[in-house]
């Protein structure tokens, strides 16, 4: 399953490569468009953003410290006894404000004349932002599974321990993309 799963990632590497490579063909034919469209980005609402989706995989390695140990549940109520499903919990709602933190910078941006349809800085952002956040998504979706397979198991084992392993290796993916989306779309002006 892990093996798998990594060579679906490389699959994966190549699919945002050619988002990358969208955004900075159409940066390199318009970079006075860039210029202005890019000073409309609320750059320390977008850091605070990136910090938390950042953090998520903090506490996602730690969800998979837990499954690791096998323990699937809290022993206690301090984070030191937390169980993978506490720790993916946590790793959810983060990647769920992270989310919600994109949803409102798009109505902001719209709000602001930049659309899908704008202009070709428009397109190359929502679509690469998009794209992300669309993965993003599925990746709350499978921390779901994962947690609800560790309610719903007898005895947490490692088949279980390995989903949430290949769970974090794809939400590890997703937060390295966005490093790399946030410095070339918010930092690289």
């Amino acid at each position: 399953m892990a093996v798998g799963t990594i060579v679906w990632l490389g699959s994966e590497v190549m699919f945002f490569a050619g988002l990358f490579a969208i955004y900075f063909t159409l940066r390199s034919t318009s970079p006075e468009l860039w210029l202005f469209e890019a000073d409309k980005h609320n750059f320390t609402f977008a850091l605070i953003n990136t910090l938390v989706l950042v953090s998520s995989s903090v506490t996602c390695q730690f969800g998979v410290f837990a499954a690791e140990r096998l323990q699937a549940r809290s022993t206690g109520w301090k984070p030191s006894e937390w169980g993978m499903v506490e720790w993916f919990f946590l790793t959810y709602a983060l990647g769920a404000i992270f989310v919600t933190g994109q949803v409102f910078e798009y109505a902001t941006l719209v709000s602001e004349g930049i659309s899908l349809s704008s202009n070709a800085y428009g397109s190359a952002f929502y679509i690469t932002t998009g794209f992300h956040g669309i993965h993003v998504t599925a990746g709350l979706l499978a921390f779901l599974l994962v947690i609800g397979r560790g309610f719903a198991v007898k005895n947490f084992g490692h088949k279980e321990a390995t989903s949430a392993i290949v769970v974090s290796y794809y939400w590890h993916f997703v937060d390295v993309v966005w490093i790399g989306l946030f410095l070339v779309i918010y930092v690289l002006k």
